[in-house]
C-alpha cells in the first residue's frame, strides 16, 4: 500500500504544470527521464492494483507474456518522434501519456516481470537493446528534425543517451551471460 502512494505522488508531481513543462522543455528529459518515471510510477500502483484484483491478472497474464506485449507496445509507440511531438501540442495526447505510461505500461510490467524465467527477461532487455541502437542511429543519423518542437542538437543527443542506455544493457547482457549462463539455455 505504501509503494502505490509513493507511486500515485509521483505521478502527481510529474503531471504538475511546471514539471511537466520543464521535463518536456528538453529532449533527452522527455524521452528519458519523465516517460521511464511515470512508467516507474505505474509500476509502484502495480502492487496496490495487483492485490486489489488478483483474479484479473492471473485469467489475463498468467505467464507474463501477454502484458509484457503491451509493455512493448505502449513503450514503442511512445519513441515515435511523432508521438513526443504529438504529446507536446496536442492536449489530448499528453493526457494519454499519463495514462498510458502508469497504466498500461507500468502496471504489466510489475505483473509480468516476475513471471518471466530468467531467459525471458533477458530476450526483453535484448530486444530493447536492438530497438535502442536503432532509435539512436536514426536520432544520430537523420539529416532533418525529426521532432517539430526539438533543435537538431536536441536530437543529436536523445540519440546518443538512447546508443548510451543501449550499451549499459549490452553490458548487463554479458554480466549476466558469464555469472548466470543457466538462464540462456
Amino acid at each position: 500500500m505504501k509503494q502505490a502512494r509513493y507511486g500515485l505522488l509521483l505521478l502527481v508531481a510529474l503531471a504538475l504544470p511546471p514539471v511537466a513543462r520543464f521535463m518536456e522543455s528538453i529532449m533527452i528529459v522527455h524521452m528519458h527521464m519523465q516517460m521511464p518515471l511515470l512508467v516507474i510510477s505505474g509500476f509502484f500502483i502495480g502492487r496496490y492494483v495487483l492485490d486489489r484484483f488478483p483474479r484479473f491478472f492471473e485469467n489475463w497474464n498468467g505467464n507474463g507474456i501477454p502484458g509484457m506485449l503491451l509493455f512493448v507496445v505502449v513503450i514503442g509507440y511512445w519513441m515515435l518522434p511523432r508521438a513526443m511531438d504529438e504529446a507536446l501540442t496536442v492536449p489530448v495526447v499528453e493526457v494519454f501519456k499519463f495514462i498510458s505510461l502508469p497504466l498500461l505500461a507500468g502496471i504489466p510490467l510489475r505483473d509480468s516481470w516476475r513471471k518471466l524465467s530468467g531467459f525471458g527477461r533477458n530476450m526483453v532487455i535484448g530486444f530493447f537493446t536492438i530497438v535502442f541502437v536503432a532509435m539512436g542511429w536514426l536520432y544520430v543519423m537523420a539529416p532533418d528534425n525529426l521532432c517539430n518542437n526539438y533543435l537538431v542538437i536536441d536530437q543529436l543527443i536523445l540519440g546518443w543517451g538512447y546508443i548510451a542506455t543501449a550499451a549499459a544493457f549490452i553490458v548487463y547482457l554479458a554480466y549476466s551471460f558469464f555469472v548466470n549462463p543457466a538462464d540462456y539455455e
